[in-house]
């Protein structure tokens, strides 16, 4: 079983005092979500993450796996990062993967892969074999795309976080993949691209299924 977390929702933005409210992120109280950013040129990081995480669900589920989306559409709200947490382990999923696009400095490009820091106590026991889908991820994704590792956070194509609460409340393996910079003019235009995500699409399914045949 694999989650595929698509990030935020294209209705966040009209629903600022559901996403605005305070949940449990394991080691903190942080808001139930955000509305995620977008390029200059107006495409959404919800639209991009909704639809690059439907053509890994069919890419998937062509090769056996079941797969579970943590939103059905991208004109909702939510669900809460905690929400997100849960379907991965209510569906005690073999791996989990966060789609996101980020908004970094417009200097910057390039993808990264985020594992999650140990919380003692909560996510301890899914810190190794998330290091090695992160690792599985990001080898997968930069050979079949193309797309440098990010030059302006982590090392390598890797960093490390504790203040997520969809790594922190998690069960189960699970990483976030912050799959290019949405504020970086050359990224963006790759982003954009259905041809690009189609490529996007076909590296994660084999980062995943790599990490899936060895786990």
């Amino acid at each position: 079983m694999v989650t595929i977390d698509p990030g935020h929702n294209g209705g966040n933005g009209a629903h600022p005092r559901e996403i605005n409210a305070l949940v449990d992120a394991g080691n903190r109280r942080k808001e139930c979500d955000t509305t995620g950013t977008a390029t200059d040129g107006g495409y959404p990081e919800a639209a991009f993450t909704w639809d690059l995480a439907q053509r890994v669900q069919q890419m998937l589920q062509a090769e056996g796996a079941r797969v579970v989306l943590t939103r059905s559409d991208n004109t909702g709200w939510g669900p809460c990062i905690n929400q997100r947490a849960a379907i991965g382990n209510l569906n005690r999923s073999d791996a989990a993967v966060s789609l996101h696009a980020d908004g970094g400095p417009a200097g910057g490009r390039g993808f990264h892969v985020i594992l999650p820091k140990a919380v003692p106590g909560l996510n301890d026991a899914i810190v190794a074999p998330s290091e090695r889908l992160g690792r599985d991820l990001a080898d997968a994704y930069a050979a079949g795309t193309g797309m440098p590792p990010a030059t302006y956070v982590g090392r390598g194509g890797l960093d490390r976080r504790d203040d997520l609460g969809g790594l922190n409340l998690s069960t189960v393996p699970k990483v976030f993949i912050e799959t290019g910079n949405m504020r970086n003019a050359t990224d963006a235009a790759l982003l954009s691209d259905p041809g690009f995500r189609q490529r996007a699409a076909l590296a994660l399914t084999e980062g995943i299924s790599r990490y899936l045949r060895t786990s």
